[in-house]
């Protein structure tokens, strides 16, 4: 018997990087897992995994900047598991990295906050709203911060705001809900090797795959514990903040970063 046998987890930007981690490892503990993505092909991929281990996985299209949409993906979850134990708001956008502020057009500032920020919103705003209707009410939600979201990146201005507004929006939930037996708590995610951060390394080198290594040999260097992190290793820390281990946690921002801010804060 998994951890979270009977329970059911929704679990946004699930088709790749932290997100597909994550459901694989809530999969692991009988988990019944939904994933929300735009990318059908990684999706399905992803629920053919879960299922060839034995495991349940629905895959909901989902445009997580359209409040219609987060409805009916918490409303699908729901329709198909009968309940809402766990949400893990993790889709992220690198729209306007490596782009100065001054530089940045509207159009790159509202995509990044839609996804960054505002589908946080939505996806706690639906999320809430069923963990308070059923029976019984309750449940924990884990949000996917950053570090830029500690105090600000330079060439990343917009991700780092959306990020510290994920943080902010986390506490003030936190606060609301905790008398209804609702947990919110936000993942502060460092450096992981995730198709996100490959396509940042990518654009910050331009193609030159001596440049690109020189680049990569920087950003690792940053890290006291001299590596990438596993998006595995991000996954099994949003697995403990739904778990009955962090029962007394909430409102808390949990980094995950190898070291890397600890000299900072």
């Amino acid at each position: 018997m998994g951890l979270f046998e009977n329970r059911v987890v929704l679990i946004t930007g699930g088709s790749s990087g932290i997100g597909r981690a994550a459901a694989l490892a809530f999969a692991r503990e009988d988990a019944g897992v939904a994933i929300a993505a735009r990318g059908v092909e990684r999706a399905e991929s992803v629920v053919r995994e879960i299922e060839a281990s034995g495991g349940r996985c629905l895959y909901i299209p989902t445009d997580l900047s359209r409040s219609v949409d987060v409805e009916r993906m918490v409303r699908e979850t729901v329709r198909a598991y009968g309940r809402l134990d766990f949400a893990f708001n993790n889709a992220a956008t690198d729209e306007g990295i490596l782009i100065a502020t001054a530089d940045a057009t509207e159009d790159q500032y509202d995509r990044a906050m839609a996804v960054n920020l505002k589908a946080v919103w939505l996806g706690m705003k639906f999320e809430i709203q069923q963990m308070l209707a059923q029976q019984p009410p309750g449940g924990a939600i884990v949000n996917t911060s950053s570090l830029n979201g500690l105090g600000g990146a330079r060439l990343a201005s917009i991700y780092s705001a959306a990020k510290a507004g994920v943080i902010a929006l986390t506490k003030a939930a936190a606060q609301e809900y905790a008398l209804n037996h609702i947990r919110v708590n936000a993942l502060v995610a460092g450096g992981y090797r995730t198709p996100m951060l490959e396509r940042v390394i990518d654009r910050h080198s331009g193609g030159d795959p001596a440049q690109r290594a020189a680049v990569e040999e920087k950003y690792t260097s940053m890290i006291p514990m001299g590596r990438i992190g596993d998006p595995s290793e991000a996954a099994t820390a949003a697995v403990w903040l739904c778990s009955p281990g962090s029962s007394y946690v909430t409102g808390h921002s949990l980094i995950v970063d190898g070291g890397w801010s600890c000299a900072l804060r």
